[in-house]
């Protein structure tokens, strides 16, 4: 499992997927908020499965 998702994409995974969840946790926004942790996961794994499919990749390294 290579890596590619690189810098700034990563912070900004991490920040969604937390916003995310601590909106849904407070009940600011349904249920639907916890789908902030597929952003959360991809941006600490370092990897996406759908950048995988579409060829793509911000990370400098790979």
């Amino acid at each position: 499992m290579m890596k590619n998702v690189g810098g700034i994409d990563r912070i900004l995974r991490v920040v969604v997927g937390l916003a995310l969840i601590v909106a849904a946790a407070v009940h600011y926004v349904g249920g639907w908020g916890y789908v902030g942790v597929v952003p959360l996961a991809t941006g600490i794994i370092g990897w996406c499965p759908a950048y995988r499919l579409l060829g793509m990749n911000t990370c400098r390294s790979a």
